[in-house]
């Protein structure tokens, strides 16, 4: 039986379920800080806080961070590793993922996403439902790029840094870290580390 361990029983962790169950995982723990107070979510069970699912590693075939927060789940699964966690990629079947693309471990890819050829994902990061990331496009740790964002070829988009919902993103820009680019904006220049972007064309705010 192929048991996956989800630290972060959120709503975010409830689409990270539902796509491990779709990847062929048998049973799926969630883990969270908020156990006992917490003991499901939605179909499935909080089994234990995250001092709990340390003890319990050697039980399970994968482990994700499931923790919507992009510099938290960076923390998190970078505790995991350094402790020798199995820690997985998880990509839906509905998903369409070049065999030229790679994407790291921790990672989610959701339903409806395209990955290009020779595009590369980094560790932990959220490609969110149906949104598509071109060719030769680089992303750091702990990304997220929302439901229906788009990224075009060549993108580059720096450690944690958050793409908003049905933003658009042009051809070999550079987004830098920790930057938040907001739901509907169109960037078509560089943003600098830690900028907040929004509006069309994208500025600064």
């Amino acid at each position: 039986m192929k048991k996956l361990a989800v630290l972060g029983a959120s709503g975010h962790g409830k689409v990270v379920a539902d796509t491990a169950q779709c990847c062929g995982w048998d049973q799926v723990d969630f883990y969270d800080d908020a156990w006992p107070s917490c003991e499901r979510n939605g179909s499935w069970l909080v089994v234990g806080d995250s001092a709990a699912m340390y003890t319990r590693l050697r039980d399970y075939q994968g482990v994700v961070v499931a923790i919507g927060n992009n510099a938290v789940r960076h923390r998190k699964l970078t505790a995991l590793i350094d402790a020798s966690a199995p820690v997985v990629a998880l990509i839906h079947p509905m998903a369409v993922v070049s065999q030229y693309a790679s994407i790291g471990p921790g990672s989610v890819v959701f339903a409806g996403v395209v990955v290009n050829a020779d595009a590369k994902v980094g560790l932990g990061a959220i490609l969110n439902t149906g949104c598509s990331v071109d060719h030769d496009c680089v992303l750091g740790a702990a990304v997220h790029v929302s439901p229906g964002a788009r990224l075009a070829g060549a993108v580059s988009v720096g450690d944690r840094s958050w793409v908003g919902i049905g933003a658009s993103v042009k051809q070999l820009v550079r987004i830098g870290s920790d930057v938040v680019v907001g739901a509907g904006a169109a960037v078509v220049s560089n943003v600098p580390d830690g900028a907040v972007v929004v509006g069309v064309p994208a500025r600064a705010i």
